[in-house]
């Protein structure tokens, strides 16, 4: 399909538990220069959505589902289906628009990059966002927009399927055409999908212009749980993390960190970095081994009980 001008714009946004930011979401997106033409909300748990943020965005399309009726891929590739949007954005509930621009620069990379399957956010930290993360803000998401393909891989490795559905727009067409999201996965639908694009012949696009509000003070113990998820992710994707092994990304993120705290005088956070890169790898490397471990302490470490339901373990 040629890319025209005067496209269906759609918007997806998995909720649970909104906080804060949500409300404050909704009203940029409707103040938005290029106005989504639909918004759709896919709601985990019906009793904690508030029928007053309907009003903030007019026609907001809302669907409850169960905690155990979501999955991070199955449950994105359901919403494509109940939309016919030629370019999807995905979002999460606590992604804030910075300006009004956010539509417009996401959209525009697409209609005017003919191999662009898909285009990624700039990820800015929050006012209370810690060092830390401040820090791991900018090696992901910094100001020089880039755009990746499959040739990538010798130069980037795992850095060439980067992509986050924190705030992501994809041309429907190669959506569809690399297969969509995959129908289960815990963690890291969006550089799965990114790979998918990218086999496919499509290349993936950081746009800095666009931004989004976002950023986590998590402590160790989160991050440990959250990097198990993401080692089961590699474990279950061989196809995809097979090709770029992370290690050697996450050694040059602490290197960096580590010589950036000690230009500017910040030598004390260095032995939170270590302990924060160690939970991150122990999660992690549990993870990629998770058939190894009994059922039961999978069930303490992950952040999502709910996926192991029907994981079948030796």
């Amino acid at each position: 399909m040629e890319r025209e001008k005067k496209i269906t714009i759609d918007v997806v946004i998995p909720t649970y538990r909104p906080g804060k930011e949500f409300p404050v979401l909704l009203r940029r997106l409707a103040r938005q220069e290029r106005r989504p033409d639909h918004v759709l909300i896919i709601n985990t748990e019906k009793k904690y959505w508030n029928k007053e943020w309907e009003e903030i965005f007019p026609g907001l399309l809302v669907r409850h589902i169960t905690k155990a009726g979501f999955d991070h891929g199955r449950t994105r590739r359901e919403a494509a289906d109940l939309l016919k949007g030629e370019i999807l954005i995905y979002m999460t509930q606590d992604a804030v628009p910075a300006d009004r621009f956010l539509i417009r620069e996401l959209s525009g990379t697409l209609l005017n990059e003919p191999q662009a399957g898909a285009c990624y956010a700039r990820q800015l930290p929050r006012k209370n966002c810690d060092y830390l993360e401040r820090q791991s803000r900018a090696f992901n998401y910094p100001e020089k927009s880039c755009r990746r393909s499959i040739e990538d891989i010798p130069e980037y490795g795992i850095k060439t399927f980067f992509c986050s559905n924190v705030c992501a727009a994809y041309w429907r067409e190669a959506y569809e055409y690399a297969g969509g999201f995959p129908a289960k996965a815990i963690f890291n639908e969006d550089m799965v999908m990114a790979c998918s694009l990218m086999k496919t012949g499509y290349t993936v696009v950081y746009n800095a212009k666009a931004r989004v509000y976002h950023s986590h003070n998590y402590t160790a113990g989160r991050l440990f749980r959250r990097n198990f998820d993401n080692g089961v992710s590699h474990a279950e994707f061989p196809e995809v993390f097979a090709l770029v092994p992370p290690e050697g990304e996450g050694l040059r993120m602490i290197t960096k960190t580590a010589g950036n705290a000690l230009k500017q005088g910040k030598a004390w956070i260095l032995p939170e970095l270590f302990v924060q890169s160690a939970m991150k790898y122990a999660g992690f490397s549990l993870g990629k081994h998770y058939e190894k471990l009994p059922r039961a302490l999978i069930h303490r470490i992950t952040t999502n009980k709910a996926y192991w339901k029907n994981v079948v373990l030796p």
